[in-house]
Formats: structure tokens, sequence, C-alpha cells
């Protein structure tokens, strides 16, 4: 497999595009998104630039496709960012122009259900971010979590390696976006578990490849956008899971076939991201909230043991649906280092 392209950083000042190629979450829920915004402006010097669809909600895949065409093929943006995720953006990818997007290459950054996106993108050979959405991390109460905007900031602008640092704290309640006192103060935090190494006596440096858990068990179902599975050796899978709060019975089942596909083993290393384990649905007591991460992770070893047994795995590490969140590139290199228990990923 040839090597993914990095494409050019935005800079101070610049012009970015802000768009929703998932929902229009935006047109409804505006406290968190202005507030992404204006923080885009006021601590990253950004200029963001809304598209037709970025506040629609029930926007077609056609139109969600003619705003990801219009900010790549602008040569005055130079980044693309999800306003926030959704449930059926592989209904987009069939709408695309693939060398439109080859063309003009830019750093697009997103998770969740914009995993559609990153694993199109890869297949381009373009390098993406996973995390940094307007809404949820931009646009978190209170303030940004340090880790947050630190990983963020250096995933927009800059090239080169990054140390990924354990959270010391970590958050899964979240307040009710259309209610402004949500905004008045930061989000609850709890202290956060330590990664969990296992088979953690070597070092493995590849291109990344995964995301959302449940995206990519949609995409495998529908065959779209996956390689042969040989063309994923080597290469280090990131897994996340979303507020839905998939059981440990699904989770186990994605990864089992997965296995059965022949695809999990091809990953010498797997980072699987701190569940999100509090929701409006599953309002999760804190020993529940623990228990359910720990199934989880059991899950998680189970398949691997069955599947991928000299696979080495770095379990609650903070991406995805977490907060803090830390930005994985997508296609980039993460050097997983066992011996001296560091993640080191290059933006």
């Amino acid at each position: 497999m040839s090597e993914s392209h990095y494409p050019s950083k935005p800079r101070p000042g610049d012009r970015v595009a802000v768009l929703s190629p998932s929902s229009g979450l935006p047109g409804i829920l505006p406290l968190p998104y202005e507030l992404g915004l204006r923080r885009l402006r006021d601590d990253f010097g950004l200029e963001p630039v809304e598209y037709p669809a970025t506040r629609k909600m029930g926007s077609t895949p056609q139109e969600r496709a003619a705003d990801i065409h219009a900010a790549f093929a602008d040569p005055t943006i130079k980044a693309v960012i999800a306003s926030i995720g959704g449930d059926d953006q592989i209904t987009v990818l069939p709408h695309l122009d693939r060398e439109l997007l080859r063309a003009h290459p830019k750093p697009f950054l997103g998770y969740s259900d914009n995993t559609n996106l990153l694993v199109f993108l890869d297949r381009l050979g373009i390098v993406g971010y996973h995390g940094g959405s307007v809404m949820v991390e931009l646009g978190r109460p209170g303030a940004m979590h340090p880790l947050t905007a630190a990983s963020l900031r250096a995933a927009l602008f800059t090239h080169g390696d990054y140390e990924l640092t354990p959270a010391k704290e970590t958050g899964s309640v979240n307040g009710r976006w259309e209610d402004p006192r949500t905004f008045d103060h930061e989000p609850g935090m709890l202290p956060a578990d330590a990664w969990i190494w296992h088979h953690a006596d070597g070092v493995v440096e590849g291109a990344s490849w995964g995301g959302n858990l449940e995206i990519l068990s949609w995409l495998l179902m529908a065959d779209r956008e996956i390689r042969p599975a040989a063309e994923y050796e080597g290469r280090v899978l990131f897994l996340e899971t979303s507020e839905e709060m998939i059981s440990a019975d699904e989770v186990y089942r994605i990864l089992r076939n997965m296995g059965e596909r022949g695809l999990l083993r091809r990953f010498p290393a797997l980072l699987m991201a701190r569940a999100k384990n509090w929701s409006f649905e599953q309002p999760l007591d804190a020993a529940a909230g623990k228990r359910y991460r720990e199934q989880q992770r059991e899950a998680v070893l189970r398949a691997l043991n069955e599947y991928a047994p000299d696979t080495m795995a770095v379990l609650d590490v903070d991406f995805g649906h977490t907060d803090p969140q830390l930005v994985i590139p997508y296609g980039g290199r993460i050097r997983v280092d066992g011996v001296a228990r560091r993640i080191v990923v290059t933006y």
C-alpha cells in the first residue's frame, strides 16, 4: 500500500470550511455551535466559512456532497471541519467526486459518523484527522479541555510528532444543549483510569486505520470503501464507540466478524478508546458506568485473544467520544511503544 499524503495545514488568519456531512444539528441547537465558531475565531485565529447545508436539518446526500466538493475545490479554504456527526453519512459517499478530492487535498477533521469521509479520504491517500468537531470539542461548555485544545491545535497547525498524554480526569455526563445554563460551567469530571497495556512487549509503527466501531461495521456490511484484508497488513487499528453505548456483546460480535473476515489479525497494534458510559437514554451512575467500561474491555480482549492473539493493544485511550479528546491522524503514522508505554502520532 502506498504512503498517504499529509495535506498542507492552515495558518492563523486562514479560512476553514465548517460542514455538516451528517446531521444539520447546528440549525436546531445553535448554542454549542455558535460557541464553537467563536472559539475557532478567537482562540485559534481561523475564519469559519459555512455552506448551504451546514445548518440545514434533513439535507439530502447530494446537498452535503456538493458542500464537500465546494469546500475542497476552493483554494482559499485551508481545512474542513465537521460541525458534528450523525448516522447516515454512508449515503453521501456514492455522490463524492474522487478525482476532485484527490486533486485538492485538505485536512479534514471529524469523528463518529465522519468516519465515513475519513475512510473515503484514506482510500484516496489523503491523511485526515479523527476528532475535533465544532459543536462538541470546540463548543464544550465553560471551556475547552486543555488536553483537547492542545491536541487540536497541534493537529490543525503543525506537522510532526506529537505524544499523546493520558488524561488524569474524564467525563461522559452532558448537559442539555437547549438550556443556556448548561454553558455556564464546565462538565463534571471524574478521575480517569490509566491506559491499559496488553502484550506490550514491543514497538509497532504504522499508518492508522479505524474510527467509530459502529460506523465501520456499517461500511463493512455495505462493502463500501473497504480494501482487501491483506492491504491493512502492518497498520495500527484504532477504534471507539459512541454515545449510543452499544453492548459489550455487540462490540465482541463486530470484532469477531472482522476476525472472520481475516481483517483483525492484520493489525499488529490496536488502540481502543475509553468508552463513553453515560447518555440521556442510558444515564448510568458511576458504578454502572465503570462496569460498562469493564465489560467492553473484556469483549475487546476476548476478540483479540481469539482472532489476533499477537496484537498489542492499549485500552482506554482518550479519543473519539471522550472528554478530553485527543486527535488521531487517519492514515497518518502512529508509533505504539509498549516497552516505554508511549504513543506518538504524526500530525
